[in-house]
């Protein structure tokens, strides 16, 4: 059901970290000191446009079928009312367990609760080492998608993925288990992002030995793409001791706006991610009649024009 983004989602990890290229997705680099203006940030953006074939052409009809009983299920979960049957999700979201004692495909993985009333915690997976591993590895901090709202890091789909880059890459990843909208829509998930960000510089023993918080990545598909932009950008106000992120990697990350788009258009009754779907995430996320292009919907949209 999810070969194919999960392909391509450790395709663009290993291209970024390993061989410094780019495909289908925005790279930044944070600057190691705060900039003059946050917007000097959008300066760094880099792009790289490449013509494809329609998305039906590129997806195998086993993949379309399972999208599109995904998208059935999904929209089963979400109600006319704006909530999320959660019930429903938590059948149909099979989950994967830690395995901090015996490393499974070579990667060993643990749970670790930073807020425990709000739920916030993060699993961390590490490669095996062996007499010629790296002294250091450096850590990637990787926020699922789910549109803000479905999924978490022990969701088999994303406990699979996470499990790959540390073995390829190779890399410590903290895969963040942020809260979910409607119940919860913004700013939560910029905060607990932030928040994995501090716990982690106050308390850099939770990582193994080898994890080099110095070399911090941000990352995140779709939805939470946009969650890892606007944690880096909160992160480049923050005095952090430990941890140093110097870059961001957005794979397909998810804004808007109130003019639709030729790429939304094309969207249109698509399986999964379309604009009635995403219209509906984008009103579970964010507050109660917002302006027609909230702040959180573009790059950027955290950057205020005065100086920091």
């Amino acid at each position: 059901m999810t070969n194919l983004p999960l392909f391509f989602i450790f395709l663009n990890f290993l291209h970024i970290i390993k061989k410094k290229t780019i495909c289908f997705f925005f790279f930044w680099e944070i600057p190691a000191t705060k900039p003059r203006n946050l917007l000097s940030l959008h300066d760094d953006v880099v792009s790289v446009q490449q013509s494809t074939p329609s998305s039906r052409a590129l997806l195998p009809w086993r993949t379309r079928i399972s999208l599109s009983l995904l998208s059935k299920l999904t929209d089963a979960a979400r109600r006319p009312n704006g909530t999320i049957n959660r019930g429903l999700m938590s059948f149909l979201d099979l989950r994967s367990s830690a395995t901090p004692s015996a490393p499974y495909k070579g990667v060993t993985t643990s749970n670790v609760t930073v807020h425990q009333t709000r739920n916030l915690w993060f699993r961390f997976f590490v490669p095996s080492t062996t007499s010629s591993s790296p002294a250091s590895l450096p850590v990637v901090v990787f926020f699922h998608d789910g549109g803000f709202s479905f999924l978490s890091p022990d969701s088999y789909a994303y406990d699979a993925v996470c499990s790959k880059f540390p073995r390829e890459i190779p890399a410590v990843v903290v895969s963040v288990n942020y809260r979910l909208s409607p119940e919860h829509g913004y700013p939560c998930q910029y905060d607990d992002g932030l928040n994995v960000l501090k716990f982690l510089d106050q308390n850099p023993d939770s990582l193994p030995d080898l994890a080099d918080c110095s070399r911090c990545f941000l990352a995140g598909d779709s939805a939470d793409a946009n969650i890892a932009h606007h944690v880096a950008v909160r992160a480049c106000r923050e005095p952090f001791r430990v941890v140093k992120p110097i870059r961001l990697i957005s794979i397909q990350p998810f804004f808007g706006g109130e003019e639709r788009t030729e790429s939304e258009i094309r969207l249109e009754g698509a399986p999964l991610v379309s604009v009635t779907r995403t219209d509906w995430l984008w009103k579970a996320f964010l507050p109660q009649n917002p302006e027609s292009c909230h702040k959180t919907q573009k790059p950027g949209g955290f950057v205020e024009t005065e100086e920091i």
